[in-house]
């Protein structure tokens, strides 16, 4: 498996998600191979979590690195299959990448999936 699937497996055991157990992690891999994280906070007013994937960009923005240098994106759960971002992941994420952005999700089927951006969020805002 890849090293960077698994460093962002690695990130699962940083997530805040002490209400829905649900833990998430994504990475953000630029073009030099920068490898950007980020982990879902969960927070007792459900509606101001912060999902992995926002967490991730957010980062990428304060660190001060150029989001048209993206090469991809990781999101990796402890669930069996692999999940896909939600819809206001999706719709943050358009901000700064791509319709061919690759976004691979892993579960802990350890099964691979790649979609390229625009299949996920095929009409956006």
């Amino acid at each position: 498996m890849d090293k960077n699937i698994i460093k962002t497996f690695n990130l699962l055991k940083n997530s805040y998600s002490p209400y829905s157990k649900f833990r998430v992690a994504c990475s953000i891999i630029m073009k030099d191979n920068t490898f950007i994280k980020g982990v879902n906070v969960e927070n007792k007013s459900y509606g101001l979590t912060i999902c992995a994937e926002r967490n991730a960009m957010t980062s990428l923005i304060s660190q001060g690195y150029n989001y048209k240098d993206i090469d991809y994106v990781i999101i990796v759960s402890d669930t069996i299959d692999s999940i896909i971002p939600c819809g206001a992941c999706l719709q943050f994420l358009n901000e700064f990448i791509n319709n061919n952005t690759i976004i691979i999700t892993v579960g802990k089927n350890k099964k691979i999936m790649k979609y390229k951006f625009n299949e996920l969020l095929p009409i956006t805002f």
